[in-house]
């Protein structure tokens, strides 16, 4: 097949933007849902608002107008903040979920260009080769060795060879393309497909809740059942005293209130959504939420070599020729005949119209040689594709005279296998093929067949072909490649290089790198031919995995999740889409993956750069650190709330209702912002990469990771019931001591923000922390309680009174030491590591 550019113009830009203003774009009409609404929904049926709303009904019956109004005002105020959090997490999915759509690539104006598949209008001509999904209905207008998996049409699993002769010359929207290359011109767009026809959606995958996703909504349903237990307990109490339903009532919900941690799901949601957001801005596209939280777990990567480690820029740097028995230099001295004939055949073997870096680089070099250039003469008319242990393929040509070239090329145990050899010339090639190898050089052997008639072989390897010699490729290792791998081993997590490239190339390629443990390789068959125990101990050992293909990656990452490890694997051909599902975290390059490869893969690195992994890594540790530091704040600020609004109650004292709705709502506006915003803004601690992977069992609800919450509240239930006994020891009225308690329980909540920013530096280091929103939040919280104590207005509605300096003072002391001990924990860990 001759290139297309020669033969097909493709649609111009004014014909594109016709057809575009005629028949539309190519995009499957779904029903949009009001997602507005759906989220109103979901917050209505939340035990939060619900409590919200009982009170302010109640408030309204009693004739408490300014109450009410107050709650209203709340209830709106809450609401807005929810969905906006909401709104924010929604269009950060949105943003990630167009950036992964796939693209195609099209003709127009005699070029090729890569565009979005919905960009492709009526009358485009597109080229589809192995590994991509066809992005419309059209038919075939030139084809070599196709075929195409129409399963999700057909539910037949067995890929349909197809041409431009054959009756069956059309493909579909949908389909994915099983091998070859083919030309065609699109004839139905969006709905008017057959897909869209039948109604059937391309969007099928759905995210599935994560093991700590499913523990905090567990949790918080928990505290709703124990704050219903005892909101009927209090209701009870209360009623007995004042025999008083409705008053009895508001009490109780004030209680209930401040049980139900409902910031947690939001902060979840924020944290994830928001990191998915922030990782798109580095250029790392997560393609579902649940993919941040394993992240930072990560204790394995399996890594391709070329293009992942190295550039993927392959440059023909030398060739072997057998009947010279010589390696040459490319060095732009005049060739022999033999050695064109090596270049040639090697550029044979290649496909007509290259997209791989080495065939690139193969059809440069026969650019350049001084013979008459004959791809033009020679029309391609049988292929076989890569495949084999180890790969090669064949690709046969035949001009109109019917002369005809069979040229392979592949890895070179491959070729000598089916070559007719003498045992010198064997060791000759083999002893070539090593010193080009351990150079880091990948190389390739080509041979030519001879063969009459139209009956081909089943397979390649029956062939019997004429070993011409070796081509040498270099692909030179990426600048930050080495820092990169130094990060990883800084922050305990493997590495394992999982190649098709042979041994002594790898690994003198690892070595230049400072690749650990490079001596250490397996290949392909000697993997597959171990028992399962053997395996699962030489997989932890090994670093360099060659010759590999996907069954063996499969039992690659089948062994290492046996060893308890969490996979992060890289990949970007068709064979590396089951892999790339196996693995905890599959990892697509953005530039040289396939579509299928994006497919099975949870992350797509934009611009195929492995130091974004390592960054992506550390965000997902980032964000898990700070979940769980906004989480311990939620827990530690609840469990004062709760218990002054208990204990003076159930134990009888002076002044049994301390707090009531109005207060406890107040609060909640103050900690919900706290939670998700402060803590979702701040920067990743330096000690954070240093550390080994966190256990993806792990989460964050067990007793020996809250213990520290729980006591950290307790400390503050006891200041704060301190507080109380003092006041009421002083003789304070019950507005004073009302007062004088709730500017404890805010002096502790800024306290308890400033030192819950780390659980190992002192509060002193993370106030250099970079995080403008910090002081924001605590400046409006202090000036918000200020108006709240001096103006009369605001003083008289919550039932405030003028304290006197020392009582400021004592709140602000009894704060500080309530939650600054913790500082004391945090140096003795220091000094113990």
């Amino acid at each position: 097949m001759t290139e297309p550019q020669q033969q097909i113009r493709g649609l111009s830009n004014d014909e594109v933007l016709q057809s575009k203003a005629k028949y539309g774009s190519n995009s499957l009409a779904r029903q949009d849902k009001n997602t507005f609404l759906t989220s109103l929904f979901e917050m209505v049926k939340e035990p939060m608002f619900l409590l919200l709303l009982t009170a302010t009904s109640i408030y309204f019956i009693t004739g408490d107008f300014g109450n009410g109004i107050f709650m209203v005002v709340a209830i709106v105020l809450v609401s807005a903040i929810s969905l906006y959090q909401e709104s924010k997490s929604r269009d950060a999915m949105e943003a990630l979920k167009k950036l992964s759509q796939p693209k195609s690539k099209v003709i127009r104006n005699r070029k090729i260009i890569e565009i979005p598949s919905e960009e492709i209008v009526l009358g485009d001509f597109i080229q589809t080769e192995e590994g991509t999904f066809i992005p419309a209905d059209a038919i075939i207008i030139q084809s070599n060795d196709f075929s195409v998996n129409e399963s999700i049409l057909t539910g037949e699993s067995l890929a349909v060879f197809k041409n431009e002769t054959a009756k069956n010359n059309q493909v579909f929207l949908g389909t994915i393309v099983s091998s070859g290359l083919a030309i065609c011109e699109v004839t139905a767009i969006g709905n008017q497909t057959q897909l869209g026809k039948i109604g059937k959606s391309l969007e099928t995958i759905t995210e599935e809740k994560t093991p700590l996703q499913m523990q905090m909504e567990n949790f918080v349903k928990k505290m709703s059942i124990i704050g219903l237990v005892i909101f009927v307990f209090v209701w009870a109490i209360n009623f007995y005293n004042s025999k008083d339903i409705l008053d009895s009532l508001l009490k109780a919900l004030t209680l209930a209130m401040s049980i139900i941690p409902e910031e947690i799901p939001v902060a979840f949601t924020t944290f994830m959504a928001l990191g998915a957001w922030r990782l798109m801005k580095m250029g790392v596209i997560v393609k579902q939420i649940k993919t941040v939280e394993t992240l930072g777990s990560a204790t394995v990567i399996c890594t391709d070599k070329t293009g992942t480690i190295t550039e993927n820029k392959m440059s023909l740097i030398e060739w072997y020729t057998l009947s010279d028995n010589v390696i040459n230099t490319n060095n732009n001295t005049k060739l022999k005949d033999n050695e064109k004939e090596l270049l040639s055949v090697a550029m044979w073997a290649s496909e007509p119209i290259p997209f791989d870096t080495m065939e690139i680089a193969l059809h440069d070099a026969y650019s350049k040689l001084e013979v008459s250039d004959e791809r033009t003469n020679f029309k391609l008319i049988h292929e076989y594709p890569l495949e084999g242990k180890p790969p090669m393929m064949t690709h046969v040509f035949e001009n109109q005279n019917g002369t005809r070239i069979i040229a392979a090329k592949g890895a070179p145990e491959a070729l000598l296998a089916c070559s007719n050899l003498s045992g010198k010339e064997t060791q000759q090639i083999c002893a070539a093929m090593t010193t080009m190898a351990t150079k880091g050089f990948r190389v390739l052997g080509v041979g030519v067949a001879d063969f009459t008639g139209t009956d081909y072989p089943k397979k390649q390897q029956d062939f019997l072909f004429h070993f011409k010699g070796l081509v040498a490729f270099y692909d030179p290792p990426k600048e930050n490649i080495k820092a990169v791998f130094e990060a990883c081993y800084k922050a305990g997590i493997l590495v394992k290089i999982v190649t098709g490239d042979n041994a002594q190339t790898t690994a003198t390629i690892a070595k230049q790198i400072g690749f650990q443990n490079a001596e250490k390789t397996l290949n392909g068959d000697q993997l597959m031919a171990m028992d399962f125990l053997t395996l699962k101990e030489k997989v932890m050992e090994t670093s360099i995995f060659t010759r590999m293909y996907p069954e063996a990656k499969l039992k690659i990452i089948k062994a290492l999740k046996d060893n308890n490890q969490i996979v992060a694997m890289t990949g970007d051909g068709v064979n590396d889409g089951p892999a790339l599902k196996s693995a905890h975290i599959g990892i697509a390059m953005g530039k040289k993956g396939t579509e299928i490869a994006k497919q099975a893969a949870n992350l797509i690195l934009i611009e195929d750069d492995f130091s974004k992994m390592i960054a992506a890594i550390a965000m997902g540790r980032k964000i898990y650190n700070n979940l769980k530091k906004a989480i311990q704040y939620i827990i530690s600020i609840h469990i004062p709330i709760i218990m002054i609004v208990f204990i003076p109650l159930a134990l009888g004292w002076l002044y049994p209702n301390i707090f009531s709705p109005v207060h406890v709502i107040f609060l909640e506006i103050i900690m919900g912002p706290t939670c998700s915003i402060i803590y979702e803004n701040e920067p990743m601690e330096r000690n954070l990469m240093l550390l080994k992977p966190r256990p993806f069992t792990t989460t964050f609800f067990n007793l020996k990771e809250i213990a520290i919450s729980i006591i950290q509240g307790l400390a503050i239930t006891l200041g704060l019931l301190f507080t109380y006994r003092f006041c009421v020891a002083d003789n304070c009225s019950e507005s004073v001591t009302r007062t004088t308690v709730f500017l404890t329980l805010i002096a502790s909540n800024i306290f308890l923000t400033l030192t819950n920013r780390s659980f190992y530096y002192s509060v002193f280091t993370t106030l250099r922390y970079k995080n403008n929103l910090v002081f924001m939040i605590i400046g409006a919280t202090i000036l918000i309680t200020a108006l709240l104590l001096f103006v009369p207005l605001f003083a008289h509605f919550f039932e405030f009174e003028s304290v006197s300096g020392f009582q400021i003072g004592l709140s602000i002391f009894v704060g500080f030491v309530s939650v600054l001990w913790i500082e004391i924990y945090k140096w003795f860990r220091r000094r113990k590591q």
